[in-house]
């Protein structure tokens, strides 16, 4: 899964948060545990990239911990845009 695009990546954090509503981690908590298993370490800045686009299209949410991480979580407010995006994801394939 190297060449993994960032867009794929995006996919899989959000059929992750769709899976773990209440999941909320930093940058390097997402690469180790919610996609270790697809994922390896050198793919940190495409998973920093898809954040960042998650991010700006306001379904996933961002802030800052007491000590200066950033945690996302999913926008609950967004659940049904995001199922319908990996429902549509999910047929092309």
């Amino acid at each position: 899964m190297a060449d993994e695009t960032v867009q794929e990546i995006g996919y899989r954090i959000l059929n992750y948060v769709v899976e773990n509503p209440n999941a909320q981690d930093t940058l390097e908590g997402i690469v180790e545990w919610w996609l270790l298993d697809r994922l390896t370490v050198s793919n940190v800045n495409k998973v920093k990239e898809a954040l960042t686009h998650l991010v700006a299209t306001h379904l996933v949410l961002e802030r800052k911990g007491k000590e200066s991480r950033t945690y996302y979580k999913i926008n609950s407010h967004k659940l049904k845009e995001i199922s319908e995006r990996l429902e549509s994801v999910s047929k092309r394939k």
